[in-house]
């Protein structure tokens, strides 16, 4: 039987510009698996247009939905009644799969039956075409909830939650993407590592790219009046889950 791993991808109308590279990086991604294992892409739009969703060929291993619009923690959230896959990775709309990234990550989870989760490193992609590292990147190794809550608390949280492979009943069990305006990446990484340690993927594999129109370099974004709120919010979850004592795998 083929194992899945499904790729997740929220797209908004008018966001879909880089979508078709995006496709690329899985369509060849595809023949570099390891033996037995596919893809499953769900394209999700925020919203209801359809207009995003013909940016994508009508293939079988690619499954478009579209919901309310809510964000793209909604979006995301949403498409999960159509994943097949064990293992549910996140790639943005304008982002791409660095070659064996996804390969690595099975190969990560498939090492370390433990671990509920995964993260790899990722390049930022210039409009230039360069590409530069993140800058709290941690090595490849264990990635454990005080770590990441040390680092989530003095601003440097080192791991992408763009680039995020998590075993799907944990994703679920953990409420998947929450509604919020932002940091949901963030929150679901540190709602993980709450229950579960993950694995560092110390391989880069995907690029975030850096354009003027994403999402997150706008001003209603980057200057949101409720940060102090989400700050107090995405922490006081992953809290009350480590509070809660359960633990992922149960008895873990």
């Amino acid at each position: 039987m083929t194992r899945i791993i499904s790729v997740v991808t929220p797209v908004y109308d008018g966001g879909e510009k880089y979508l078709r590279e995006a496709y690329e990086s899985l369509r060849d991604e595809r023949e570099r698996l390891p033996e037995g294992w596919d893809v499953q892409w769900l394209v999700q739009e925020d919203g209801t247009t359809g207009r995003p969703l013909n940016a994508i060929p009508k293939e079988p291993w690619i499954s478009p939905g579209m919901a309310g619009k809510g964000g793209a923690g909604v979006a995301r959230t949403m498409a999960l009644p159509r994943v097949t896959g064990e293992l549910v990775r996140t790639l943005d709309a304008d982002d791409m799969i660095i070659p064996g990234g996804l390969a690595r990550e099975i190969a990560a989870m498939e090492e370390h039956p433990e671990m509920g989760w995964c993260v790899a490193a990722g390049l930022d992609l210039l409009p230039d075409g360069s590409t530069v590292a993140g800058p709290y990147d941690p090595p490849e190794g264990p990635l454990t909830y005080e770590t990441l809550l040390t680092a989530y608390d003095e601003d440097r949280f080192p791991v992408m939650g763009q680039h995020l492979t998590v075993r799907t009943p944990l994703l679920l069990a953990v409420g998947a993407w929450p509604t919020l305006p932002a940091w949901e990446t963030v929150a679901v990484v540190l709602s993980c590592a709450a229950v579960s340690d993950g694995w560092m993927i110390g391989t880069p594999g995907g690029f975030y790219r850096k354009h003027p129109g994403q999402t997150t370099a706008q001003a209603a974004y980057v200057g949101i009046a409720d940060a102090d709120q989400l700050r107090v919010v995405v922490r006081a979850q992953a809290e009350a889950l480590r509070a809660s004592g359960w633990r992922w795998p149960e008895g873990g």
